[in-house]
């Protein structure tokens, strides 16, 4: 009863802007008597995710406790927070931290395509994950006194995401259940290697090949080439720069630690749902939660009302424009065609840029560092969305019906402008080729092509008909694990099996070997009775 008058409090204050002080005052005054839950974060948008499930958990009474990273660039430590944090000191700088993501992005958007795709995904393994993740995982699997700090506590449950390695390592020092937060990984190898979710590649189309279910003959024959690529791409990766540095922390020689601390997973929190997701087979511990971020529109601050307001916009309303949290400037070339685009369209238009402001910026345009970005997308003058793809603003656009236009630059965003493509929500660019007529004739289609807007308030409706609200759901199911101390009945047996094992080959291999045993005696069979009968037809003749 208690906590239910805790989030019909915080319900209720959802509008006021002091939510994050309320919050952190429930945390300090230990409001609730829940469990303790301990997260290994990823950094950016991976967190602005994971944020709201960790506030719903304090709101219900848990005690959380994050494992910051002193690199971390999204969260300061030292404003008032909800949760508690255990700084980890690592020798990485915010700022090389911020120059190490900036090279990545570099290198995987403009010279992918000069390399070879296992030449470009190696390189930027090399700069994220052995320069970053390793010295942070150093840095807290090596402090003994931080260890055993975090064993005193008696920790309920841990909360990771496979794109930072090592949540799995500490859950298993700690010797605590841990539960993924996870979006995707190149080519869906983390899911179908680690998790065991099926994946057949005649119609569930890889990560970052832009496919969507509806594939040619070879689309089919690129899916699984691609699917092939790169599982040897990471059994090699991670065998060479992962299982090694396992078995030297834990003291223990293994094979494949890497999938093998993955696969202990209880329950993975997939940051998507069947509003966005192309229909696929999925297992028990595998729950769709896209979308739990999503809330209705807030009053806009008094800067963007004057310039939103229908007085203002007109007729033609508004278009919102926003490349994520990632993408702070472009070229003064990209970005003069970009804003010439813009200044053709009727609408007023709302553009989170933090770069060098356009010359040809027109007087129907205004750029801000920061924008209300869901509000202004269930604003109801607003009519088209602009983004990069990335999986939050993908789902606030759907939550609120709008249509978008899509220019995908990297990671999984050409994967989620593809399935909104596909389902009639939106238009795709080609950021590389991209023209200021080729933007002016995709915002028109959107906007003024109705089935692009029935569309998106189909999934809209979609995403709104669940019984359970996505955050709802992802929290129950971290409560779930720590009430029965994990969740191994859910688990597939194709954890215990090797590859071979798995797609049946011994069978096959057993049932050729037996065929071709049988087919040989009955040919040896055939040819004894010939040879007989041949000798016995001799001698008659004889």
């Amino acid at each position: 009863m208690h906590c239910d008058f805790v989030r019909d409090f915080t319900y209720v204050t959802s509008h006021i802007k002091t939510i994050p002080l309320l919050l952190w005052l429930l945390a300090v005054l230990g409001w609730g008597s829940g469990g303790k839950v301990l997260v290994w974060p990823a950094d950016n948008s991976h967190w602005l995710n994971m944020e709201y499930i960790l506030q719903e958990l304090v709101v219900r009474g848990h005690e959380v406790t994050v494992l910051l990273p002193s690199c971390f660039l999204i969260l300061n430590s030292t404003q008032p927070s909800p949760f508690q944090f255990e700084v980890v000191d690592v020798p990485i700088t915010k700022k090389e931290m911020a120059t190490l993501l900036e090279e990545a992005f570099y290198f995987w958007f403009y010279q992918e395509r000069a390399l070879s795709v296992w030449a470009s995904l190696y390189r930027i393994a090399q700069l994220v994950f052995t320069n970053m993740s390793k010295q942070v995982c150093d840095t807290l699997v090596m402090n003994p006194q931080l260890i055993a700090k975090l064993k005193q506590a008696k920790f309920d449950v841990l909360i990771a995401d496979p794109l930072s390695a090592g949540g799995e390592l500490v859950a298993e020092i700690l010797a605590i259940p841990f539960v993924y937060s996870f979006r995707f990984s190149e080519g869906n190898v983390v899911e179908r290697l680690c998790g065991g979710l099926p994946s057949p590649p005649s119609y569930v189309p890889a990560s970052t090949r832009g496919l969507t279910d509806q594939m040619s003959f070879v689309e089919r024959l690129q899916n699984f080439l691609f699917y092939f690529y790169m599982d040897l791409f990471f059994l090699k990766f991670w065998r060479d720069e992962w299982d090694g540095y396992y078995s030297n922390v834990l003291g223990k020689a293994a094979v494949e630690w890497f999938f093998l601390l993955h696969r202990l997973s209880e329950i993975w929190l997939i940051r998507t749902y069947w509003d966005f997701e192309f229909p696929r087979p999925f297992l028990p511990n595998f729950e769709f939660v896209g979308g739990l971020h999503c809330q209705p529109a807030k009053p806009l601050p008094k800067v963007f009302q004057l310039y939103s307001a229908i007085g203002c916009s007109g007729e033609h309303g508004i278009v919102v424009f926003s490349l994520g949290s990632m993408i702070y400037q472009l070229t003064d070339e990209k970005s003069n065609l970009i804003a010439r685009a813009l200044s053709q369209l009727p609408q007023k238009v709302l553009w989170r840029y933090k770069g060098k402001k356009p010359e040809t910026l027109g007087s129907n345009t205004r750029i801000y560092d920061w924008i209300p970005q869901n509000d202004l997308l269930g604003h109801p003058s607003t009519k088209a969305f602009i983004t990069h793809g990335g999986t939050n603003g993908i789902y606030e656009a759907i939550y609120h019906g709008i249509p978008m236009v899509g220019i995908p630059m990297f990671a999984d965003q050409h994967d989620n402008i593809a399935h909104m493509r596909a389902k009639g929500a939106a238009v795709e660019l080609d950021f590389s080729t991209l023209k200021t007529q080729d933007l002016v004739d995709a915002l028109n289609t959107v906007i003024n092509n109705s089935t692009y807007k029935e569309n998106a308030l189909r999934l809209s409706k979609i995403h709104h008909d669940q019984p359970v609200k996505p955050l709802d759901r992802a929290v129950f199911w971290i409560e779930f694990v720590m009430r029965h101390k994990g969740a191994k009945h859910l688990r597939p047996a194709a954890h215990h099996l090797t590859w071979y094992q798995y797609h049946c080959l011994d069978v096959l291999a057993f049932l050729f070997t037996c065929t071709a045993i049988g087919v040989f005696i009955l040919a040896k069979c055939c040819l004894f009775c010939c040879r007989r009968c041949g000798r016995i037809a001799k001698r008659k003749k004889e």
